[in-house]
């Protein structure tokens, strides 16, 4: 057999890297050459031009218009998780956040819920599913449990506008102290995808997130799904000398470091910082 291999892992990385290199360079909805002139300009096969591409585009970097062609996509959206003195504080994500109450309910906790807020399977939880849009363009959707409790009067409109923890604190006399969120992949199913303007089974972020307040009572439990092609996790690994910050070593793997490098030098303190989903 002659000619290049369909999937040439090299080659497809260097097809890969240019692809990478337009991105990066052109502004959002910028064209990019065919598949066809990419492999004249490339010298590779049709079938590795588009592996690399079916790959940009599954992970929103380029998009596909019937017709028209490839395109750069739009810019997905970041938010810096930055450390402070005991924690980690979320600055506000870029874009501009506006939500769309789907369902507003008062329900029984049921078992799960009620585990998670600590409350009893009976109690009264407030649940709310709404649609949170960045300058109008879906980007996910949550689905938050509030202890009924905690939030007498609060209404749909008040999961419209603002910041839902400025409302807990202003108005309820909720200060929320702490959360601890746990990020998975995933894929949208068919009424998720439908909401979220994307094909079904697309790839997507789990977010499940636990609230508390000052004194540890659990006062909101949300789960959210995020769109995978506008939806980016950005970590930076900061070392420093544990010896002159007086920090211990930090033990266990951390996230994409070999443990080689992650125990060189020796006293070297090691933590990430990723972006999150915004507040509210």
């Amino acid at each position: 057999m002659t000619g290049e291999a369909p999937r040439s892992p090299l080659k497809r990385e260097r097809v890969r890297d240019h692809l990478l290199e337009l991105v990066e360079s052109q502004a959002p909805g910028t064209p990019i050459p065919s598949e066809r002139a990419l492999c004249e300009q490339l010298d590779v096969s049709r079938p590795t031009v588009r592996s690399a591409v079916d790959e940009l585009v599954t992970t929103g970097l380029l998009v596909r218009r019937h017709g028209s062609g490839m395109f750069v996509a739009p810019a997905k959206i970041t938010q810096e998780l930055a450390q402070g003195e005991n924690a980690f504080s979320l600055p506000q994500a870029s874009g501009h956040w506006l939500s769309r109450v789907l369902e507003f309910a008062t329900v029984r906790a049921g078992a799960r819920v009620g585990r998670k807020l600590r409350v009893s399977p009976a109690a009264e939880i407030v649940y709310i599913a709404r649609l949170r849009l960045v300058d109008g363009e879906p980007m996910a959707v949550e689905y938050l449990h509030v202890p009924a409790e905690l939030v007498p009067g609060l209404r749909a409109a008040d999961m419209e506008s603002g910041d839902f923890y400025a409302c807990l604190r202003e108005r309820h006399g909720v200060l929320v102290h702490e959360a601890v969120q746990s990020i998975e992949p995933t894929v949208a199913n068919e009424e998720e995808a439908r909401l979220l303007q994307v094909p079904v089974l697309s790839p997507a972020l789990l977010f499940d997130r636990l609230t508390s307040d000052a004194a540890g009572r659990p006062v909101e439990y949300v789960h959210s799904l995020y769109r995978g092609d506008r939806y980016r996790i950005v970590s930076r690994l900061s070392l420093a000398d544990s010896t002159s910050a007086g920090l211990p070593v930090t033990a266990g793997h951390h996230p994409g470091m070999p443990p080689d490098e992650r125990a060189a030098p020796a006293g070297t303190l090691a933590h990430v910082v990723g972006d999150v989903q915004p507040r509210g």
